[in-house]
This record gives structure tokens, sequence and C-alpha cells, in this order.
């Protein structure tokens, strides 16, 4: 197995502690948004060998083994995080995989380049996530039943808000949801600017379960988002807690650090919150109008004390050991690629230690014994 040497994204909204904090380094000053674990070209891990970009490509087969290969093509179809937010990430969307192959064909078609900053589509594929608190993690997922919706926006007693809370009340509740969202959306920017500032102001005054919009305000002020956010449900996770974001479900990150793992894409549709550009068509093609609890997931055990968050996608699959050295060592190996996380304690994995945030890939088949007392992440596909 190789020991992982892992960038760390320094995006804006990024925490400047956390991820230092759980390595034992000093922090920079700077934000420190994400660490990425993977063969990502953006930024993939180093090894001993090279990139693991470089590894994998040098022999498919011995590094993910035939059968993932045969599934997923000759690339690590996962990449496996560390996020850390310090202030709230876009408000966001993720393509299925037809919606993907199609919008990332039509724009290769029409000649956008890659880089610019309209395109939508960064590659043909879809980006199913899941995300596993380290710590007490904010977010919103999934839209609010639109009654709900309405109650919160009516309470904040902005003049302006009206038509939206009865727009709220109509049926069917797609239909409304998707209304009021295109409203937000294609309001004149200087009314919604004032709209925001207000129903701000009023969730500043309210507090309680206004606190996490007032927050959002405060970094997005006179930001569209910040009436979007209120559709949607605000949850908070707990130590352990995690959530799946299938394709369509508008989400985002507020506050707190966690493990993130998901499919191998950039595609990014943005309903707001954000300085980047908005596609309203698109992301209105995109968007799921349906109302529905959150789904917070708690891992279901497994043999040999593994413990695993249930998805409904391939891509990826994480689970989690919470090893003592009274239970001695465990035998992980799989025939699948596995990265391997280590977030509390100290880990024995093969000839490696590992310690908080420290990481290791190891190649389909390859002997995989870890002991130690501590937490450890185990990122690997279904075959």
């Amino acid at each position: 197995m190789d020991r992982l040497d892992n960038t760390i994204r320094p995006y804006a909204w990024g925490s400047p502690t956390a991820i230092p904090q759980l390595l034992g380094t000093e922090p920079t000053g700077e934000p420190q948004a994400e660490m990425w674990m993977g063969a990502h070209p953006g930024a993939p891990s180093r090894t001993g060998r090279g990139t693991l970009a470089e590894v994998i490509d040098a022999d498919p087969e011995k590094e993910l083994g035939p059968a993932a290969v045969g599934r997923f093509g000759p690339r690590l179809p996962f990449l496996l995080k560390l996020l850390a937010a310090g202030a709230p990430l876009s408000l966001q969307v993720h393509p299925d995989l037809t919606q993907a192959r199609e919008g990332y064909a039509d724009e290769e078609r029409r000649g956008i380049p890659a880089d610019a900053p309209h395109r939508n589509y960064r590659d043909a594929n879809h980006k199913p996530e899941l995300i596993c608190a380290l710590t007490e993690f904010d977010g919103l997922c999934g839209f609010r039943a639109p009654l709900e919706a309405a109650a919160l926006l009516d309470d904040l007693g902005v003049d302006s808000l009206k038509p939206y809370v009865d727009l709220l009340h109509a049926h069917p509740e797609d239909a409304a949801l998707r209304e009021v969202l295109t409203a937000i959306l294609t309001a004149d920017p200087e009314e919604m600017t004032r709209t925001v500032e207000e129903a701000a102001a009023a969730c500043t005054r309210l507090g309680g379960a206004y606190a996490p919009y007032a927050d959002i305000a405060h970094h997005y002020p006179g930001d569209p988002g910040v009436i979007a956010a209120m559709l949607l449900n605000h949850v908070r996770l707990q130590p352990g807690e995690a959530l799946y974001l299938g394709a369509g479900v508008p989400h985002a990150y507020l506050n707190g650090l966690g493990v993130e793992i998901m499919a191998n894409s950039d595609n990014v549709l943005r309903c707001g919150l954000t300085p980047k550009h908005v596609d309203v068509p698109e992301l209105l093609r995109i968007v799921r109008f349906h109302a529905a609890d959150p789904g917070v997931l708690r891992p279901e055990a497994a043999p040999d004390g593994e413990e695993v968050y249930e998805t409904p996608i391939d891509e990826f699959r994480l689970s989690r050991y919470v090893l003592a050295e009274a239970g001695g060592p465990r035998d992980l190996t799989r025939a699948t690629p596995q990265i391997l996380l280590c977030t509390a304690g100290a880990v024995r994995a093969g000839e490696h230690e590992l310690t908080p945030g420290r990481s290791v890939f190891v190649p389909a088949g390859e002997k995989a014994e870890v002991s130690g007392s501590g937490t450890l992440f185990r990122a690997t596909v279904v075959v």
C-alpha cells in the first residue's frame, strides 16, 4: 500500500483552523477548505511511485482490479476529501448520469471552452456525494414542505416576500416550489437585494431557527440564494451522522468538518450564494422539485466491526472502523481499490503509522491489515 501525500485546497469558504487542528499542524492564517485523496486530475494524491493518477494509469487492472476496471473503466471512480467549511458553500445541484452526458456533449458540440466560467458540464459523469460529520456539521439539504417554507418566510414580516408565500400555498407542491425558485432567481436584482436585506435583518432579530439564514446573509449580502436557502431543510449533523446528496437535490454545506466522498466529477449547477455563473434555465431543468425529509444516515453494522454508510450508487462505498488495541488486528483486504483515512487516535495500516488526517491507498487484492486504537474510514467501490 502507498502512503498518500494530499493537496489542501484553499477555497475562500474554508476554515483556517479545522484541518490543521485535525492534522496537528500550525494554521497558516489562510483558509484550508478541502484535502483531496484520490486520482482526480485537478490535484491527484502523491505516492512514492508518482501521483496516484500516474500509478493507476501505468497498470489499471493491477491497481484497481479487473472487476472495477470492467465496471467503471481504468480510473478510480471516487474522490475522498476532508471538507472544512468555515462559511457557507454555494447552493447547488448535480445532474444525473444521463443529464451529465447530454449536457457535456452539447457544450462540447457548441465549442464552449473547458475552462469557460459559464460552462456547466466539465465532464460526462454524475456527482452523487456523501458527507459524514466529524464535528457538529450544519447544512441545507432538499426542499422543505412548501407550507413549512411559507410559514418561515411569512413570519419574517417582509412585504416583498408575500407573493412567494402565496405561491407556496398553491398545488401541486412540486409546481409551487418550481414557481417560487424561478421567481427568486429571475427577480429584478435591485428589488431582490432590498428584499434580502430586509429578510436578513429580520432573521438576525428573530434568531433561533432563523440564525443560519442570518449567517448566510452575512456572508452573501443581497444574494437571492439567501431566500432560496429558506426553501430547504436545515440539518445539523452530529459526529458520525451523514447525508447522501443524489442528483437534482439542492444543497449547501454551512459549517463544520467532515469526510466527503463523491463520484469523480466536477459537474455543479449553482442556485446562489456565489459570485459564479448561475444558469437558471439549465438549473431548473436539473432540480428535482420534491419536498422530503433530508434523510440523516447513521452507519449500519457489518461483519468484523465495519460500520457502513449505505447509499444507492456503486462508484463509492464509505464505511468506518472504531478500533481498539484489545480487539487485535483486522484484515481489510478487498478485491477492489481502497483509501484508508485515519480521523482519530493512531492506526497501523500495513507498514504505515496513521495519525489523524493521514491516509493510504491500497491496490485491489493487496493485503490490508490494520490495528491500533482510533477511527479509520474506508473508501472503496461496489462491483
